[in-house]
């Protein structure tokens, strides 16, 4: 066993054991829900037993996640530098957990295009938050006002417009599901 593996194994061993806790659960009510004997569960947490694929498989589920979770490695990469893309004024951040997410910081200064045709419709979902000032969206015939620490969450079918409001600087943090990151992309490089 690599000191790589023997750092995993005890990673595992301490999520069964904060998992479990978390949870508010004994050992006796893990041991049940798993089809384990308390005195198997105790040695899997505390390292006295092997870790066997079965048990795992049967510890993720008792404790209501995921054989992946469970054993997926601690990244060293915990601090994500955006992406800056001058040109439209904005900044970047993949999530790593779910490569088809990307987290979106903008700076809007121009209102919303009110021409029907200059709204936006494409699969996927937006959500989005405002930072500061005040954003106003359109959503089909709908005319929001986002202000403030005020979130919008919506179905990008919808035809969708956001800007300032006013013309006075707002800034949004947007978070965009792969479809809807693509279309933007898109989008930006086309204009």
């Amino acid at each position: 066993m690599t000191q790589e593996d023997g750092d995993l194994d005890g990673l595992v061993r301490k999520r069964v054991r904060a998992l479990r806790l978390a949870r508010g659960w004994s050992l006796e009510e893990l041991a049940r829900r798993a089809h384990l004997s308390q005195s198997t569960l105790s040695r899997i947490e505390n390292g006295g037993r092997r870790l066997a694929l079965d048990s795992l498989v049967t510890l993720a589920r008792a404790l209501d996640t995921t054989l992946d979770q469970l054993v997926e490695s601690a990244s060293d990469d915990v601090v994500i530098s955006p992406v800056v893309d001058a040109a439209h004024g904005a900044m970047l951040w993949p999530v790593r957990s779910d490569p088809g997410v990307t987290v979106v910081r903008r700076r809007l200064t121009e209102p919303p295009a009110e021409n029907p045709a200059r709204m936006y419709a494409h699969p996927g979902r937006e959500w989005l938050v405002v930072l500061s000032g005040t954003a106003v969206l359109l959503l089909g015939n709908r005319r929001l006002r986002v202000e403030t620490n005020q979130a919008a969450e919506f179905a990008t079918m919808l035809p969708h417009a956001i800007g300032a409001e006013g013309g006075q600087p707002c800034e949004i943090l947007g978070i965009f599901d792969r479809d809807a990151h693509r279309d933007h992309t898109r989008r930006s490089e086309s204009v």
